[in-house]
């Protein structure tokens, strides 16, 4: 290979360039004129899809790139191809890897079909802010089910290697920190220790690498002072060689020529010579390294050494494809007809959503609704396919059932009115007095509230994450009636729901469901399904709380239950305000009522290489199935650097028929205990250790042992 055509293998451009069949463009365009022959060498293209129209470009890349390397085509392809499953928070609070790990199959074998070979997924990011709008891509704020998420995602994508033409490779973004951007903030600085990024956010990155996804994806953001994507610590020393990455690393959308605008690069030559230098293989749509490596090249010869090294990394992912055997993977637009939006897919789509819906309220058992009820079906967002959320490219709104439709197929004596509007000028007073005057003549209220699909992911960051004063208006003015309201909360984010809460006899979070989330929706509502989601993000009582999350430390002076607390001032909390939040990580609630005890230890101590095992009942004690989540937490009382009060270590998905009962185990060994000293090593530390287990992380029961080392 020449260094021109090496250096067009480090290229990634965007499909406009070859015909743009509609992909979203993240990002600023380059002014960059790519010539005809350096279009005819790059290595990949993103937003490009369908059988037939990657076929015609890859047909006639082939016919004029010289050494006929075949492109890889990659996409965002974040919870679904066309079948949209629910968003990946969302996914989060089925607490269900197995599940996770299906539907990330599902999105592959779509997109394979229509020619994709890499998605830009999964999301690793740890998340504990609302305000960020990308929260909707993590599966949440803790790192052990987040690992365990994100190595189901790349299990799903992936398949075995190397990968067959039903599946796709995985990217791990968006390394490192990116979840944590100051104030909530899109694209803003991340500054945090290195310390707490190995202790909580490099552990669910770790998973994703150890489960060999083939690609990781740089993140915007600094991190210890140096923008990721030229940050040759964090590339080299973490990713490379700790985490023993070999696959590539590509930019995230222009994030090599950002280093100018982040002041640690004068121009494009020196934001590519520090990219490469940090081992960023692929250069998105910054065209950077295509317009600098063959200069720097000419007078460095490490310049030189890395893109061998970098074109190497692309072309053995090119080999891993099966791309050289067959550069369309199979693909037929026979095949994509097949595959998409299958009926296996769309009931897979449906069960993701009901085992991801979270009831947060349920007074007097106002759910399931009977039948039999009139129902006041109140809110625009029940009348929209609007339901698939932001990161859904081939997703279609208008063929997308509404909630509306779908309860109608099981709620007889239903009627409608939308309430409000999303759009500003229609007149709010007129719709808020229908729907008032509907809802005085039925027996029960369902109001469906909620965002667009615009309101979350990238470039959505809010300061404000209460629902829209419109609908907050309209849920006042219906709970003047003194009628049971169910309020539906459509998101693609933690919210304030305190005055929800206050004002709704149930809630029921179905965030954005996907394709099939209308069908879950009823079904839940109608008892057909048991709801089963846990919160895998802290919803706080006010944004004045955020960033808000289990698993943090004690202050000096933490407000306990002690009663000497009730009159000192001083100790870490507000004077307008409680500490916890509205409904913590792990909560959701059930139809039918689980209860524990008898919470045991084999042994109350143990040492070094030896297990203990835990043993709880779980009791089903009501008249009807269901499922719940027990979580495991420990804290470690005294420790060489401070220590959360509790930290998830294991969890259990547990089935029970009515009135039934089941023992519940967890084995806890060293590696339960260890955690990152001052000295940034991995270790476990003789002393004692609570037990907590409970239904959230609001625990029930408890129980304490030794570690001797």
């Amino acid at each position: 290979m020449t260094l021109e055509e090496k250096i067009g293998q480090l290229q990634q451009i965007s499909g406009d360039f070859f015909g743009d069949d509609g992909s979203s463009v993240t990002g600023p365009l380059s002014s960059y004129q790519i010539s005809k022959k350096q279009l005819n060498n790059v290595g990949s293209v993103l937003g490009i899809s369908g059988a037939d129209n990657v076929i015609k470009i890859q047909k006639e890349y082939l016919t004029n790139n010289r050494l006929h390397i075949p492109l890889v085509f990659m996409a965002d392809i974040i919870h679904g191809y066309k079948t949209i499953f629910p968003i990946p928070l969302a996914l989060g609070a089925s607490w269900n890897p197995e599940l996770v790990k299906k539907v990330a199959a599902a999105s592959a074998a779509e997109a394979a079909a229509a020619g994709i070979d890499v998605t830009f997924s999964p999301m690793a990011d740890l998340v504990r802010d609302p305000r960020w709008g990308r929260v909707m891509e993590s599966t949440g704020e803790d790192p052990y089910l987040n690992g365990m998420l994100a190595e189901s995602f790349v299990d799903g994508y992936q398949g075995e290697l190397p990968i067959d033409q039903t599946h796709v490779a995985a990217t791990v973004k968006h390394f490192a920190a990116y979840g944590a951007p100051e104030a909530g903030r899109e694209y803003n600085t991340v500054d945090m220790s290195e310390w707490r990024f190995r202790e909580q956010y490099l552990p669910v990155y770790q998973k994703a690498v150890e489960a060999k996804a083939l690609l990781v994806m740089t993140s915007f953001n600094i991190l210890f002072g140096v923008p990721a994507t030229g940050n040759n610590h964090l590339m080299r020393q973490i990713l490379r060689k700790e985490l023993g990455f070999s696959g590539v690393l590509i930019s995230d959308w222009n994030a090599i020529n950002e280093m100018i605008d982040h002041g640690v690069a004068n121009d494009a030559s020196q934001a590519a010579a520090k990219a490469i230098k940090a081992g960023t293989d692929i250069d998105m749509m910054s065209f950077a390294f295509l317009g600098s490596l063959e200069k720097l090249a000419a007078t460095n010869v490490e310049i030189k050494r890395l893109i061998d090294e970098s074109a190497t990394r692309v072309l053995q992912l090119k080999e891993t494809l099966g791309l050289f055997e067959d550069p369309y993977r199979g693909i037929s637009a026979e095949k994509e007809a097949k595959v998409v939006l299958s009926k296996k897919h769309l009931d897979l789509a449906k069960k993701a959503a009901e085992e991801s819906m979270v009831l947060l309220k349920n007074r007097q058992h106002i759910l399931p609704v009977n039948s039999e009820k009139s129902i006041a079906l109140i809110g625009a967002k029940a009348d929209t396919g609007d339901l698939l959320g932001n990161w859904s490219w081939k997703g279609d709104v208008s063929t997308t059932q509404t909630i509306r439709a779908a309860m109608a197929t099981h709620f007889s004596n239903l009627a409608f009115e939308n309430g409000y509007s999303f759009d500003p000028s229609d007149n709010e007073t007129d719709l808020k007095k229908k729907a008032i005057a509907l809802a005085k003549k039925q027996d029960v209220i369902i109001y469906v509230a909620g965002l667009t699909a615009s309101q979350s992911g990238e470039a959505s960051s809010m300061t404000d994450i209460r629902l829209p004063k419109m609908q907050l208006d309209l849920l006042t003015e219906l709970a003047k009636l003194r009628k049971p309201i169910v309020t539906i909360v459509i998101t693609g984010r933690p919210l304030d729901l305190t005055v929800v809460d206050q004002l709704s006899d149930a809630v029921l979070l179905a965030w954005f469901p996907g394709t099939s989330g209308a069908a879950a929706i009823t079904d839940i509502l109608s008892g057909l399904v048991n709801p089963s989601g846990k919160l895998s993000m802290t919803f706080p009582r006010s944004v004045g709380q955020v960033p808000i999350y289990y698993n943090h430390y004690n202050t000096g002076r933490p407000v306990t239950t002690s009663p000497s607390d009730k009159d000192n001032i001083y100790l870490s909390k507000y004077i307008d305000s409680s500490n916890d939040p509205l409904y913590p990580f792990g909560f959701g609630l059930s139809y039918a009522n689980f209860t524990l005890k008898g919470l045991k230890l084999s042994n109350k101590v143990f040492g070094a290489g030896e297990t203990i095992t835990a043993s709880v009942n779980v009791k089903n004690d009501s008249k009807i199935t269901g499922t719940t989540t027990l979580q495991w937490y420990i804290h470690d009382l005294t420790a060489d650097v401070v220590r959360p009060i509790k930290e998830l270590k294991h969890f259990q998905r547990i089935q029970l028929a009515a009135g039934s009962e089941k023992t519940a185990y967890f084995k806890i060994s060293t590696q339960e205990l260890s955690y990152i000293h001052s000295d940034l090593t991995r270790s476990s530390d003789e002393g004692f250790f609570n037990l907590l287990v409970g239904f959230s992380s609001e625990t029930q029961l408890e129980t304490t042992f030794l570690f001797k080392n």
